[in-house]
């Protein structure tokens, strides 16, 4: 069974410079820290190879948003994974960074998010990002999903997300793709 939330990434052309990162959890004892080095390296590395006269002055920019996205969605799979490897492919198609994060998540965890991802999706970013803050600040929300607007609000990332489950029991553990893109400029 596959469920689907967000927008569908299609990519008009195919990937270059692709990179792929596979996340042995049972070899490594995965840590925040693994984040974010990951998201400095994806974005130092695209950034390089960005072309230096599209992207006069901007490298910085789109090293930024590279290393945040990258960081968001990482740290999400890291935190709500339920055992098992994070795989992380990225790349470019022309001036859009493409990442797609996949990673295996509790039954329970993915309903939970998918009503959250109702509501991210349906609803607009931008008033939604305002309400979760203002939540926050009183103390009244978790889970609130902030990361995720912030990309889409902010940064103008186009995020689809996919469920699929390959065992027919309730409890059976989900895996769970992330495809984000994002626009570079």
């Amino acid at each position: 069974m596959k469920t689907q939330f967000g927008q569908r990434v299609e990519l008009n052309g195919s990937l270059q410079h692709t990179t792929k990162i596979h996340f042995c959890t049972e070899q490594l004892d995965l840590k925040w820290a693994h984040c974010t080095m990951c998201a400095d390296f994806l974005s130092q590395w695209y950034s390089n190879v960005l072309s230096a006269n599209k992207f006069a002055g901007k490298i910085n920019d789109a090293a930024h948003s590279i290393s945040y996205m990258a960081n968001e969605l990482i740290e999400n799979a890291i935190k709500f994974r339920t055992g098992g490897d994070v795989e992380i492919d990225a790349g470019l198609a022309d001036d859009m960074f493409v990442l797609e994060i996949g990673n295996s998540i509790a039954a329970e965890t993915s309903r939970k998010f998918q009503e959250l991802l109702e509501e991210i999706t349906n609803g607009d970013p931008g008033e939604l990002l305002i309400q979760r803050i203002e939540a926050n600040a009183a103390g009244e929300s978790s889970g609130s999903g902030l990361g995720l607007l912030t990309l889409m609000n902010d940064y103008g990332a186009q995020i689809s997300w996919r469920f699929e489950k390959k065992e027919a029991t309730d409890d059976a553990p989900v895996h769970l793709t992330t495809i984000a893109q994002l626009q570079l400029h």
